[in-house]
């Protein structure tokens, strides 16, 4: 059997004629997928397979259930996969695929200097990533790069989409609920003579709602409600 030896710059052996221990990672971004199983158990499946494949020892798969691939932050199961990789509980961090583990080039390349920094790999098998040489390095960070331009390019689809609604008049965002009895109040307070800053004040007195269910009351708020037609 071949024995691969890595050793990081700060001198830690990441293989020996031990078995590599792994952890799997997993994600999904929506509550129904979460729910569901969708994706979860193929990314599993993958990884399982591979980790077989390779004779590793897989130590446990982190799954992340309902969190976005945006930010690294709000993912605890990651989190805490990455403290038990730092502290030696494991050498291999794996996930199915990239857009899985990070979506974003800043995070991608901290993670790979977290690995380099602490000694374990990196390793996602749907690019073929690996972080122990030199050139797996560099696939690395074209391939995140290529992950976040897409998703800025769905962004900017996304608003301009959002744009050709809104100049077609279409209202977007939540529906107004402004309660008709409060609506009318503001226009006879106003008939009185009262200004936008005291009806305002009065109504945050008496704890009245606004028509999204906030607490705050401010004059522009209520001109809004003044200049929108009953």
């Amino acid at each position: 059997m071949v024995v691969l030896c890595h050793w990081t710059q700060y001198g830690r052996l990441l293989y020996s004629d031990d078995v590599a221990r792994v952890i799997g990672y997993t994600r999904v971004s929506t509550e129904g997928q979460a729910e569901s199983g969708a994706g979860l158990d193929a990314q599993a499946a993958a990884i399982t397979t591979e980790a077989e494949r390779r004779g590793w020892e897989l130590v446990t798969i982190a799954t992340d259930a309902g969190a976005s691939g945006k930010t690294l932050n709000k993912r605890p199961a990651l989190a805490d996969a990455l403290t038990a990789l730092d502290r030696g509980e494991a050498d291999v961090l794996v996930a199915a695929k990239l857009d899985r583990l990070s979506r974003s080039v800043l995070d991608f390349a901290e993670l790979m200097a977290r690995a380099d920094r602490h000694g374990w790999r990196l390793v996602v098998l749907d690019v073929a990533v690996d972080t122990t040489t030199p050139s797996g390095e560099l696939m690395a960070t074209v391939v995140a790069a290529f992950a976040q331009y897409e998703r800025r390019l769905i962004g900017q689809r996304t608003r301009a989409a959002l744009a050709a609604k809104r100049a077609a008049g279409v209202r977007l965002g939540r529906p107004r609920t402004l309660d008709p009895a409060v609506r009318d109040r503001i226009h006879n307070m106003r008939a009185e003579g009262h200004s936008t800053h005291a009806i305002a004040s009065t109504l945050n007195f008496d704890a009245v709602p606004t028509a999204h269910g906030g607490r705050r009351w401010y004059a522009s708020t209520v001109c809004h409600v003044l200049n929108t037609a009953q």
